[in-house]
C-alpha cells in the first residue's frame, strides 16, 4: 500500500460525516435509476410450504440472486458510481465480514476504482475468494468485525483512501432500499416486511420506502441474540455496544450504527431476537420449502417471522432472503442441527413437509 502525505491526508481524507443526513425517498428513486443498468430486479415468489409453516401468505424476496449473492451490492453500486475523480484515484477501503465488502469490490471493479477490504482473520472462505475474484485487496485484521473496522479507519487515515462505512452512509442505505421498493411494486398490499439486521442499512432502507408509499406496512427487524447490538440500541434509544458471538456473519456487529438507528427509531414497527439455532432451522426450511440456499443472515428473517407467527396469522408477509453466501461449514452445521435435534415442522407440529 502506498504512503500518503499526512498533511494532504488531513486535508482530503473523506471519511463518513459524523452525523450524515438520512437519505430521502427521492434518493431511493435516484438510486434505482443509477443501479438499473447494472443489476436486474430480483424475483419475489410466494411459497405455499412457507405459508403452511407460518399460517400466512409468504412472499420471499430473493436477494441471494444478485451476482454477489447478497442485497448489499445495490448500495455498493449506488455509492461507488457517485465518487468524484479524486476519490476514485485514491481508491476505497472498507471493513466487512463479507457481503458489504463484496458489494464495494464488485462496484469498484465496474467503475475502475482500487478497493481494499479489511476482514476479521477468520472469515468465510467463499466470501474471501469472491472478494479476490472481484479484484479487491483483502487485508485480515483482528478477531471480530469491530477490530476490522478500527484497522480500516487507521489505514484510511494513513494512506488517504476513501473510507466506506458499513452502514453510516446515506448512499448505501438509499441503494439497498430499492429492494423494498421492488417488493411493494410487486405486492403493494403487504402487511409486513421482515428484514435481517447487522448494521441496519437494509432495515433502515425498508423503513424509508414503507413510510413513503406503504405506511400501513409494518417493518420488523431481526437480529441474533448472540450479537444484539442493533436490537439493544433500538430498544435503548441510543447506540450501545454488546457481545458479538453469532455464527451468522451478516448479523455479527458489536455496536449500533448511528444513521440506521436514527431511521429505525422513527419508523421501525418491531425488533426481535432469535437464537442461532433458530436461524439454522430457518436455513433448512428455506432449502426444503423454497428450494433456496440462504446464509445465516439471509435466513434470519424467516426465523423471526416464525417466532412471530401467531401475530402474522392470515397476513401477507414479505420475507427478505438477504444473501446466499453460506460456507459449506455453516451449511453442514445447519443440517447437523436439524438431524440431531429435529426442530423441524414435521417433529414439532407433526405436519408433513
Amino acid at each position: 500500500m502506498r504512503a500518503y502525505d499526512s498533511a494532504t491526508a488531513a486535508a482530503t481524507i473523506a471519511t463518513s460525516p459524523a452525523l450524515p443526513s438520512p437519505p430521502t425517498f427521492r434518493d431511493v428513486l435516484s438510486a434505482r435509476a443509477r443501479i438499473a443498468p447494472y443489476l436486474p430486479r430480483t424475483p419475489m415468489f410466494e411459497y405455499p410450504a412457507l405459508a403452511a409453516l407460518l399460517g400466512a401468505r409468504v412472499f420471499l424476496k430473493h436477494e441471494n440472486a444478485h451476482p454477489t449473492g447478497a442485497f448489499k451490492v445495490r448500495g455498493g453500486i449506488n455509492f461507488v458510481s457517485r465518487l468524484d475523480d479524486d476519490a476514485r484515484a485514491r481508491g476505497v477501503i472498507t471493513y466487512s465480514t463479507g457481503n458489504h465488502g463484496q458489494s464495494i469490490a464488485y462496484a469498484a471493479r465496474l467503475f475502475g476504482v482500487p478497493a481494499r477490504i479489511v476482514m476479521p482473520e477468520v472469515s468465510n472462505p467463499l466470501k474471501v475468494a469472491a472478494l479476490r475474484g472481484f479484484g479487491a485487496e483483502v487485508v485480515f485484521h483482528g478477531a471480530k468485525f469491530d477490530d476490522a473496522r478500527r484497522h480500516a479507519e487507521h489505514l484510511a487515515r494513513v494512506h488517504g483512501y476513501r473510507l466506506v462505512g458499513a452502514a453510516n452512509e446515506p448512499l448505501l442505505i438509499a441503494g439497498v432500499a430499492t429492494e423494498v421498493l421492488e417488493m411493494l411494486e410487486d405486492q403493494p398490499d403487504l402487511d409486513a416486511i421482515v428484514v435481517p439486521v447487522g448494521g441496519g442499512s437494509g432495515a433502515a432502507g425498508a423503513c424509508l420506502v414503507t413510510a413513503a408509499i406503504a405506511p400501513g406496512c409494518e417493518v420488523i427487524a431481526v437480529q441474533s441474540s448472540s450479537s444484539p447490538a442493533a436490537h439493544d440500541s433500538w430498544r435503548a434509544g441510543r447506540c450501545v455496544e454488546r457481545d458479538n458471538t453469532t455464527s451468522a456473519e451478516g448479523l455479527a456487529t458489536g455496536a449500533g450504527t448511528d444513521l440506521p438507528q436514527r431511521i429505525l427509531r422513527d419508523h421501525l414497527s418491531d425488533f426481535v431476537l432469535v437464537e442461532d439455532d433458530e436461524i439454522r432451522d430457518a436455513v433448512v426450511w428455506l432449502l426444503e420449502k423454497a428450494h433456496t440456499l440462504a446464509e445465516g443472515a439471509g435466513a434470519a428473517s424467516l426465523a423471526g417471522a416464525y417466532k412471530l407467527r401467531e401475530r402474522l396469522q392470515g397476513k401477507k408477509v414479505g420475507v427478505i432472503c438477504s444473501g446466499g453466501n453460506s460456507s459449506l461449514e455453516h451449511l453442514e452445521l445447519a443440517l447437523a442441527h436439524r438431524m440431531g435435534h429435529g426442530l423441524s415442522l414435521r417433529r414439532s407440529e407433526g405436519v408433513q413437509t
